[in-house]
């Protein structure tokens, strides 16, 4: 299993896997590339045909014309490739038309790329197998040597991982102040206005138990929305759901007025859920919907936020996995191809049922009948089964709505 860091990628919106990904790749490509007369980029599947909603192509010239050169892009949204549905191809030509380099890549979630011909290659191998390849083997292995997650984290990772996770804090703080502050009409063509100011306004009047518990909504627009227009958030794990983590972390902090030290733990232990999804499932919209999006985000905030109220590695993992069992089925099919409608409001709705999932699980004992390693090979399968037209290829449900 990967490094927390491949996880939690500081960049910018609006999507991880149509921004952020082609992004990496071209920068990749580029730089052992960088002499060619002309280029030329043939985008595949869902990342093209969602690409100019999710300013795919912008992220691509911009590369380019940092290195001062221009590139043709060509769009096939009816072509699959059969590793994944987010496939880009970056081909560099001489004076004479001829091809000297070609390359493909595979923008697999999270902004992270794999190339073709190097798939086998597999990630670094930071989290043993009998420690975290599955919930069941992390859960043994905190039980056998009374760990909490978070330790688990630090111990495979190393101290350094905490330096990290501090400056990941620090950028979903900053995307939060700066979303309760920004106001206007988000870009792209739906006209969509931010709602995160008015928001936070009113829940900071509100009276009685819904004026706290509308706080975390605010922060989750706020956050939804700043990668909306472009701005710089942290993939937790994607940018599409980048908005849950941060603002039910935020609303903890300030609620039960929690040192920073906590909440970096409570990332850490977010941080090991979505990895297992992302080693034994998928965090991609184009893959399994966004159920593997906002759903893996809602187990993740879930399960942080049943550790900040001091529950067991049990009820951190029931929550999670609640989170994860209540997102099955949710389709990808985003209005313009966008990352607005209805992905911001998802969001928050997630957020607000990741704190009533922590409440339910410390409620319990933690045991349930539904494991979470169950519900990922359910969510895979639920993934698999629906129609592409409702897994990020803007062809089929709310993204033909005019």
């Amino acid at each position: 299993m990967e490094s927390l860091r491949e996880l939690f990628r500081i960049g910018y919106g609006p999507s991880s896997s149509h921004t952020m990904g082609p992004r990496a790749a071209t920068e990749k490509f580029l730089s052992i590339c960088p002499n060619c007369d002309s280029y030329q980029a043939e985008l595949y599947g869902s990342l093209a045909a969602t690409g100019k909603g999710h300013l795919t192509d912008k992220a691509i010239r911009q590369v380019f014309e940092k290195h001062s050169k221009s590139v043709n892009i060509l769009w096939f949204p009816d072509i699959f490739k059969p590793f994944h549905p987010n496939a880009l191809t970056l081909k560099g030509f001489n004076e004479n038309k001829e091809i000297v380099l070609e390359k493909t890549y595979y923008s697999v979630g999270g902004g992270k790329i794999v190339e073709e011909g190097a798939i086998e290659e597999g990630p670094a191998d930071i989290y043993p197998k009998e420690k975290c390849g599955s919930m069941a083997n992390l859960l043994k292995y905190c039980s056998d040597e009374g760990m909490q997650m978070w330790e688990v984290a630090i111990e495979c990772e190393g101290p350094d991982i905490i330096d990290y996770i501090k400056q990941v804090w620090i950028v979903m703080q900053d995307a939060i102040l700066r979303g309760i502050n920004n106001e206007g009409v988000l870009p792209g063509g739906l006209k969509l206005q931010r709602k995160a100011a008015a928001c936070y306004t009113k829940a900071r009047d509100f009276a009685g138990p819904l004026g706290g518990t509308s706080l975390p909504l605010a922060y989750a627009l706020a956050v939804s929305e700043e990668n909306a227009g472009g701005g710089q958030i942290v993939t937790a794990p994607t940018c599409g759901s980048c908005g849950v983590l941060p603002s039910v972390l935020y609303y903890m902090k300030k609620q039960y007025d929690l040192g920073d030290d906590r909440i970096i733990r409570a990332l850490l232990t977010a941080g090991l859920i979505g990895n297992i999804v992302k080693q034994n499932g998928s965090i991609s919209g184009a893959e399994v919907g966004c159920q593997g999006e906002v759903g893996v985000a809602c187990a993740m905030a879930g399960g942080a936020a049943a550790q900040l109220l001091g529950g067991s590695v049990f009820q951190i993992e029931y929550a999670a996995e609640m989170g994860l069992e209540h997102h099955l089925g949710l389709t990808c099919d985003p209005m313009k191809g966008l990352v607005q409608i209805p992905c911001i409001e998802r969001n928050a709705m997630a957020a607000m049922r990741s704190l009533d999932h922590a409440v339910f699980a410390l409620m319990s004992d933690g045991r349930h009948k539904v494991s979470f390693d169950g519900v990922i090979e359910v969510m895979m399968e639920t993934g698999q089964a629906l129609p592409s037209l409702y897994r990020e290829t803007s062809m089929g449900g709310l993204a033909l709505l005019k």
